[in-house]
């Protein structure tokens, strides 16, 4: 079973990684989470490399990719999730690239948590298009 699902995570990652190649990358995971204990779901934003919290987890996204729209969809992100409790040293509960399209094929375990990847995508970049009339013409 540990071996189907490697085998599964590298025939994912390799398209992403040689689009990648020639592409900006994104700077933006959306995550989602979900709150066992309160059955509540938040779906947030995590820039690349700062740190965001989701109840006692702390998550840092290291890198987030999709393909172009003219491929099949998928998005994918690697993250760093630890789990912070007061007066607790952090525990690290995931390490790993998560997929947009398969969420089960790489989960983070967690009796109160629940954390997967919607989207990749770049800061909005409307603002400055708005400030800038020789842009938006």
């Amino acid at each position: 079973m540990r071996a189907r699902r490697a085998a599964a995570l590298a025939v994912m990652a390799v398209p992403l990684a040689a689009g990648a190649a020639g592409a900006t990358p994104f700077e933006i995971a959306v995550l989602q989470g979900l709150d066992k204990v309160t059955a509540r779901i938040s779906t947030f934003d995590a820039p690349v490399g700062e740190t965001v919290d989701f109840g006692t987890l702390q998550i840092v996204v290291r890198t987030c990719d999709k393909r172009p729209p003219e491929e099949t969809p998928e998005s994918a992100a690697f993250l760093d999730i630890w789990d912070r409790r007061p007066d607790e040293a952090a525990v690290s509960v995931f390490r790993g690239w998560m997929f947009a399209s398969s969420p089960a094929l790489s989960a983070m375990e967690h009796p109160v948590y629940d954390v997967w990847v919607l989207d990749c995508r770049n800061r909005d970049s409307s603002s400055e298009e708005k400030s800038d009339p020789e842009k938006s013409q």
